[in-house]
């Protein structure tokens, strides 16, 4: 065997020699005419750098036209080899001249042996291979970083085979008998489990796709999108002990919680965290941390009021105002990014306004001192903060009562009756005690001057009032718009306030957290609590000012007010026992219709919501409806959760709603669309060739 890195004479058949790199060249007769990848060249000259040349290169020399050698030699087999030598050399790793062992062939045919290299060669079983990359990690402790360069290929894919070999010998085994497919070998690798894989195995049917392997591994686990997982975050997950799994072979949206238990404490422990800084901060008399809104908390609440703000507050806030006017049109025609400082100043004068802008609103001290505010995890994983609510053992005491004559009640020193009419102190009780009418006491001729008249001269002289009042109020629409929003306004956001108003209006608002799990935490009912909280804030303290507050608004706000208050007396909940409301649903419908009301904005069909509760027949009717036949039919074999999970999928962003979620098209709606082609053509006349586009549904009309 020759030894040396520089060949002086022709070497015989079957000597194996050190042949200089640049001296090598691809054989023309290589069976291979498709280039190798970068990736196959990448990953052999990682091999090489780490372990060398494994194989020998098959050479034979070349040959000038006269027969004589050239000092170069042809690469029958290893062209992959060469080539990565060449990409090392390239790279400085070696040298142009490094010498490179070839075994000198010139009794075969290059063609041949080039094909037979290729064509008489297995590659190992996948699972071989994924078994032996996990024995590389566990037995010599090397990371897949360190793997993927000693193999050429990125730390992911090796991630992926170690995660492969860690599945169940049991799984792997059925997969190398043709049992499992290479994806659903990858769904059983989301978790390393190996009980849990095959108790999964075990339990499937006839039907093994991998969603459904997934699906059923996962179970248990909390996705990472849950609102919990987003309030507490990986970082602090995995700090305390918790392990999120990871689906390396599909998109995963940041993987799933394997211990819900322990996500459900973290998350609770960081609202308590935050709650008691608002206590601290605030000073409310208490403050209780949910996951969940307590629905059936059973107390009043009270809201921020306007307060006026110091002089020194107003001049502040105008200054950082005329501030910020100021560098905002300095700035305004930059065609670049803005300097940092000034950035950084318009922010902390952003800041500055919004800071005291709060301070226009704030509760009552006394409420404070006897409220409390509940802090819970909104529905997009943020913190929600509401206060002002009262216990009943902490509300103001009713006013003293004392037990009378005859069933009086005494508060506050005023005689009360049985019926609660206030009763007068003269003239309404003879010398035995005995009651003496109304009625009896107009009759006497010896009245006194300066004594009030009587209880039945009053109800008469106000009943000619009230009449009055309605045929007055009944000719002047904009007054009793006002009137009726003064009646809703006071029982919507004051306490006790049944007396306040002399219209009788009772709104009632059912609450909705008995009729649907979960309801008050979606984002539905976030907004129109904060639109109920952004009207409390501005009621006078008093409801004695509601009027006045009222009466001073502008028409818009007024009619605002009036539909928030109004909107929040709408039941349209169907319930088995109710079947005498059939016309009040028929009413809900047409309101829904005069509002084009759009529920795709509010509601999905999920499986938690929807698909999950009805039968099959149900899901492949909603399947069927949006997506044709022949979406129906791709699930129609699968078992109720299966095709439950599946419908869901397919139903994402179609718009599809039950019927009993429908609106039907308002007619101005109708007719606008009805009128618009007859415009367009006689605008548009020779666009009668022009490809049309159809109308946006509505909503998915009921059958």
């Amino acid at each position: 065997m020759t030894n040396n890195a520089q060949i002086t004479t022709v070497p015989e058949h079957g000597e194996t020699v050190f042949i200089p790199l640049n001296k090598l060249k691809k054989h023309p007769k290589n069976a291979r005419k498709t280039p190798h990848s970068e990736a196959s060249i990448e990953g052999k000259a990682a091999s090489i750098a780490a372990k060398g040349i494994l194989q020998n290169l098959v050479v034979e020399p070349e040959l000038d036209a006269e027969g004589e050698p050239t000092g170069f030699y042809l690469v029958s087999v290893g062209e992959g080899r060469r080539l990565a030598q060449l990409l090392r050399a390239k790279r400085k790793e070696i040298k142009k001249t490094e010498p490179v062992r070839c075994v000198i062939d010139t009794a075969n045919d290059a063609a041949e042996i080039s094909l037979d290299e290729n064509v008489n060669r297995e590659n190992l079983h996948p699972a071989d291979e994924f078994e032996k990359f996990r024995e590389l990690s566990e037995d010599r402790g090397w990371g897949a970083e360190e793997i993927a360069a000693r193999f050429g290929t990125s730390a992911h894919v090796v991630k992926q085979r170690l995660r492969l070999g860690a599945v169940s010998p049991k799984l792997i085994q059925i997969y190398r008998d043709g049992g499992l497919t290479m994806d659903q070998l990858q769904a059983f690798a989301i978790t390393d489990d190996h009980d849990r894989q095959e108790q999964v195995y075990e339990n499937l049917s006839y039907n093994k796709e991998p969603w459904i392997i997934r699906r059923d591994l996962t179970a248990s686990n909390v996705a990472a999108s849950d609102r919990r997982a987003v309030f507490v975050g990986p970082e602090a997950y995995t700090e305390a002990g918790g392990y999120i799994i990871r689906d390396l072979f599909t998109e995963d949206r940041g993987g799933f919680y394997e211990d819900a238990a322990l996500l459900d404490r973290l998350a609770l422990d960081k609202l308590e965290r935050i709650a008691a800084e608002v206590q601290e901060a605030e000073g409310w008399k208490w403050v209780s941390a949910y996951i969940d809104w307590p629905h059936a908390h059973g107390m009043r609440r009270t809201y921020p009021q306007g307060v006026e703000l110091s002089e020194e507050q107003e001049a502040a806030y105008d200054a950082a105002q005329e501030e910020l006017e100021h560098l905002s049109a300095e700035w305004q025609d930059a065609d670049e990014d803005l300097p940092p400082e000034v950035d950084q100043r318009l922010a902390e004068l952003e800041a500055e306004i919004e800071r005291i802008d709060g301070l226009r609103h704030a509760y009552d001290p006394d409420e404070i001192g006897r409220g409390g505010v509940f802090v819970v995890l909104n529905h997009d994983g943020a913190v929600r903060i509401e206060r002002g609510f009262i216990r009943p053992e902490d509300e103001a005491p009713e006013p003293e009562e004392e037990e009378g004559a005859d069933g009086e009640t005494i508060i506050d020193g005023v005689r009360v009756n049985g019926d609660g009419e206030i009763i007068g102190e003269d003239g309404e009780y003879d010398e035995d005690g005995n009651h003496v009418s109304a009625l009896d006491i107009e009759d006497e001729e010896a009245e006194e001057d300066g004594k009030p008249i009587s209880d039945l001269l009053i109800r008469d002289l106000t009943a000619h009032r009230t009449l009055g009042l309605r045929l007055a109020l009944g000719e002047q629409p904009d007054m009793a718009l006002i009137a009726v929003t003064h009646a809703l306004a006071a029982q919507t956001f004051y306490r006790g306030s049944g007396e306040a108003h002399c219209l009788e209006i009772r709104p009632i608002s059912a609450s909705l957290g008995g009729h649907a799990d979960g309801i008050e935490d979606t984002a539905a009912a976030k907004a129109l609590a904060d639109r109920h909280a952004g009207w409390a804030a501005d009621m006078p303290r008093d409801v004695s000012d509601l009027w006045g507050f009222i009466a001073g608004l502008d028409h818009a706000s007024v009619m605002a007010l009036f539909a928030h208050c109004a909107a929040q007396t709408v039941n349209a909940v169907k319930v088995p026992w109710e079947q005498h409301k059939r016309r009040a649903h028929e009413t809900a419908d047409r309101l829904a219709t005069a509002v084009a009301l759009d529920m795709t904005a509010h509601w999905t069909p999920t499986v938690r919501a929807y698909l999950g509760r009805v039968t099959k027949a149900h899901i492949l009717a909603a399947v069927r409806e949006p997506l044709g036949d022949e979406a129906a039919e791709r699930i129609a074999g699968k078992k109720k959760p299966e095709m439950a999970e599946a419908a869901e999928r397919l139903l994402a962003g179609t718009g599809w709603l039950p019927p009993l979620l429908r609106t039907e098209r308002p007619a101005w709606l109708a007719d606008a669309q009805q009128e618009a082609p007859a415009m367009e053509a006689e605008v548009l006349p020779e666009a009668d060739n022009a490809e049309t586009v159809e109308d946006e549904p509505f909503t998915v009309a009921a059958e």
